[in-house]
């Protein structure tokens, strides 16, 4: 029985280096791919006069300290007022978020609040999904409440439907309150990495570039036929990437498209925003993971790539897992895996090479994003590498838990910071 153990234990640790040494080699891949190669064109590149209506929703919940700040920039974006509306939706806000938005809706005709108090509705996905039904835009643009809306971005955005295969569109997201502390400092780095280096690279390579919810917009009537968001599902934004793909559309990136927001302050709002999104990301997982294998509208290397995508948050668990397989056979005597100066080489080449993946990803995309100055943390990456392992760990067993029990999802929304 031991032997049997001691088997498998051992087969784990090999599959699971498989696996990050595929990840090392997609992080280098992205890197090179976008320092070096051709970086494909932009639809807002080409002209065109004929826009459409759009119709821009914002959700909210309590969001008194931030209101004002993305509502005072979405008005005076460049748009022509006939071909706009704007609806807010107050998803059961118990400050003074009803308030301030009724004030605006007096002032700006374009301005429609939508109110949601009723049990039933609750929910980022659950009020898009209501609001969508009311909008009468062709074009369904996404902003959250903390943001700060260039003015010529909505034209932009809208450019890319030109194009009858793309479905979504998604812009960049630049925190700013980047200089805050330490953890806005790292997770402004990361984001830089999603964007810039991970997101660009999949967008030239015709891979899968990932719808995000925010700075964004989708076809209306496809949304609809699509079947909307799933309410069960915590991950809205790539539960609409992976269903869009598998029915054959797209989604279009923009590098240039750049809107601002603020990112989590404190340590533990960070890691409840972290184990959120694990946990729906994973649920999206359970439900295409099968799906995407089995389409007919991807090709291999975008099955491929999807297939790494999902499993994004899944892979800390796995690593997570790894630590204690190591341990227990280290108490076994039992280190010895494969021949010995084969994985002794194999430890070497991937701490040289495979650890520094996700550093040179990070330090790369700072330097195109002209924040050098930021490189000097880098050291202290593995302070946020061990967090981010724990919390999207326990993302992974919540979703885990609600594919077993089938219990009702609950929306936290992030902690705002804004003061000003």
């Amino acid at each position: 029985m031991l032997e049997i153990l001691i088997f498998f234990l051992k087969s784990y640790l090999i599959v699971l280096m498989v696996i990050l040494t595929i990840y090392a080699i997609r992080h280098y891949f992205f890197t090179l791919n976008r320092l070096f190669a051709e970086q494909r064109l932009y639809y807002q590149d080409i002209i065109d006069s004929e826009l459409p209506k759009v119709s821009v929703l914002i959700p909210m919940h309590n969001e008194e300290k931030v209101a004002n700040l993305v509502l005072n920039s979405i008005i005076n974006v460049y748009y022509p007022e006939d071909k706009i509306e704007i609806i807010p939706i107050n998803d059961h806000s118990t400050d003074k978020t009803k308030d301030i938005l009724e004030k605006y809706s007096k002032n700006y005709p374009q301005i429609k609040p939508l109110h949601i108090y009723d049990n039933k509705t609750k929910g980022k996905q659950n009020i898009i999904n209501k609001a969508v039904d009311i909008a009468t835009g062709e074009i369904i643009v996404i902003y959250d409440a903390d943001y700060i809306i260039p003015k010529g971005q909505i034209r932009d955005l809208v450019t890319f439907f030109i194009d009858p295969s793309v479905g979504a569109v998604m812009g960049k997201v630049i925190p700013f309150n980047a200089n805050k502390n330490l953890l806005t400092l790292f997770l402004t780095m990361e984001r830089s990495a999603g964007y810039q280096i991970d997101q660009q690279a999949r967008y030239n390579l015709d891979l899968i570039p990932q719808y995000g919810g925010t700075v964004a917009a989708f076809r209306r009537d496809l949304f609809i036929e699509l079947g909307k968001f799933d309410s069960n599902i915590l991950a809205e934004d790539t539960e609409l990437t992976f269903k869009l793909y598998i029915n054959g559309y797209k989604v279009a990136y923009a590098n240039r498209l750049e809107a601002y927001k603020e990112v989590p302050e404190t340590w533990e709002a960070r890691a409840k925003q972290l184990r959120r999104w694990s946990r729906g990301h994973n649920q999206v997982m359970f439900k295409y993971f099968f799906k995407l294998i089995l389409t007919d509208k991807l090709k291999f290397y975008q099955k491929l790539d999807g297939i790494l995508l999902l499993m994004i948050y899944l892979v800390p668990f796995l690593t997570l897992l790894g630590f204690i397989d190591s341990i227990i056979l280290f108490f076994l005597g039992e280190m010895q895996i494969v021949n010995y100066y084969l994985f002794l080489l194999a430890v070497f080449g991937y701490n040289v090479f495979g650890n520094f993946a996700p550093f040179y990803q990070i330090a790369m995309a700072n330097f195109l994003e002209n924040n050098s100055d930021y490189l000097k943390i880098l050291p202290l990456f593995f302070i946020s590498f061990v967090f981010n392992l724990f919390y999207s760990s326990l993302g992974f067993i919540d979703s885990v838990l609600d594919l077993i029990t089938k219990r009702q999802i609950k929306w936290d929304k992030t902690e705002r910071f804004f003061q000003k």
